[in-house]
């Protein structure tokens, strides 16, 4: 009778293993929350500055044409959750026509800076092309 109560009082070491192995698997579910949780973090915190090809595909839909000079452009003026996302940066576009074709070919930089630090955090030449624009004389090749 005794051995028998002893048998009821304890577990088996299969129902030791069964308690244990779901112990670890919810342990490792929420592990691998935490850990998913903290990349996305991490991720948020260090967001990238906006790429200059955003600043360069408002721009050429907004206009067809090319104003010799350098204008600024804040995100905001593109959108107001731009502008929420990347206050910290502004955009700078610079056009002259091109000192070596004269047919209308425009050299337009935009540039991205950080305000923080200053410094350019993307950067593109493009090549632009309006028929609009008076050719220079005593350059290459004049326009037709």
């Amino acid at each position: 009778m005794i051995r028998a109560r002893r048998r009821q009082l304890a577990f088996s070491m299969i129902e030791v293993m069964i308690a244990l192995a779901i112990f670890f698997m919810c342990t490792f579910a929420i592990l691998g929350l935490t850990s998913q949780l903290l990349q996305n973090a991490r991720a948020f915190q260090s967001k990238k500055a906006p790429h200059v090809s955003l600043v360069h595909a408002w721009y050429t839909s907004k206009t067809n044409r090319v104003t010799e000079g350098s204008i600024t452009v804040e995100f905001s003026d593109i959108s107001t959750d731009l502008g929420e996302m990347y206050r910290d940066h502004y955009a700078e576009i610079d056009a002259q026509l091109s000192q070596v074709m004269t047919n209308g070919l425009w050299d337009v930089n935009y540039r991205v800076f950080n305000r923080k630090n200053r410094q350019v955090e993307s950067e593109v030449l493009t090549f632009y092309f309006d028929p609009n624009s008076q050719s220079r004389p005593g350059g290459g090749g004049a326009r037709r």
